[in-house]
């Protein structure tokens, strides 16, 4: 049996399975469900009269032989699809294609609200699934199809293809009627800075950069309380004299909604881009190109 006897769709499916190491994922790449991944997986493994990958307690491992194929297979797919391509595209009102996005909780906030607004009068069928994924991992889980875009300042990622969504800074957010915020705004520079130190803070652990400004500025011993997510500190602001460093995007979402109000000190490193990342392998699919266009056109600056 030679590569050229099995149709499109299993190669397609074997390489998929390959990036992703499960079954399922893969799957949902390609479109169809897990039991139609299965049945094809087993035509693959009749047709070859050989295992092709075998089960792990997170998915499933290439054989030996799989890798030797893998290449092969890659190649031919990417001068097959490139051919299709030319004449086929993507058809966003008929389309049912799901995307995984690693996105913050702050970026589900600022950018998840517009854009499926936007993909239920373009793309009505187009679904969404937010992961997180460490950024060690991030250009593997694009490049294996894990994820397809991560939306974020990720300044540790190399090795992606990246097009900046939108320019921001780190400020203070604070209630409305804080007692130290009339005095706080008539400063500016290093008294502002030092006036910062009357504050008491509340630090959101998985966002590291913040942590990193209030260690920056010495305010590491004004830390009152630490969380895990973003989207609670409104209440937590609103109701007590706790401050929060955070992005300027987001506190003016908070303070146009009312009960805080926001200072802008001079944090060394306080500017930073939120950039959109996808994976080079990719980046031909229409698929691919669609949504990052759309991205691009509702959101960089």
């Amino acid at each position: 049996m030679h590569i050229n006897d099995i149709d499109l769709n299993l190669l397609r499916l074997f390489a998929a399975i390959h990036r992703a190491g499960s079954v399922s994922r893969a799957a949902e790449h390609v479109g169809i469900t897990q039991p139609a991944a299965s049945q094809g997986l087993g035509r693959l493994r009749l047709l070859l009269k050989d295992a092709l990958f075998v089960r792990t307690p997170g998915g499933v491992k290439p054989t030996p032989r799989a890798e030797r194929l893998a290449g092969a297979i890659e190649s031919a797919l990417s001068i097959m699809e490139q051919a299709i391509n030319e004449s086929a595209g993507f058809d966003p009102q008929k389309s049912r294609r799901l995307f995984r996005l690693h996105m913050s909780d702050i970026g589900e906030n600022r950018f998840l609200p517009e854009l499926m607004a936007s993909l239920q009068e373009s793309a009505p069928g187009v679904r969404l699934a937010t992961r997180p994924v460490a950024h060690a991992q991030m250009a593997e889980a694009l490049d294996t199809g894990v994820i397809d875009f991560a939306f974020g300042f990720l300044p540790q990622v190399k090795d992606t293809q990246r097009a900046e969504l939108l320019r921001d800074r780190y400020v203070v957010l604070m209630r409305t009627g804080h007692p130290m915020y009339e005095t706080l705004n008539r400063m500016r520079g290093a008294a502002q800075l030092k006036a910062l130190r009357k504050l008491d803070f509340v630090g959101v652990r998985t966002h590291s950069d913040t942590l990193r400004i209030l260690e920056q500025t010495g305010l590491q011993d004004r830390l009152r309380l630490t969380t895990e997510h973003f989207m609670v500190l409104p209440s937590i602001v609103s109701a007590t004299n706790l401050c929060v460093v955070m992005p300027g995007n987001i506190a003016q979402g908070f303070v146009e909604a009312g009960g805080c109000v926001m200072v802008q000190p001079p944090f060394a490193g306080r500017s930073f881009t939120v950039s959109l990342h996808w994976s080079h392998r990719f980046e031909s699919d229409p698929d691919n190109r669609w949504f990052r266009e759309h991205v691009l056109r509702l959101f960089a600056e």
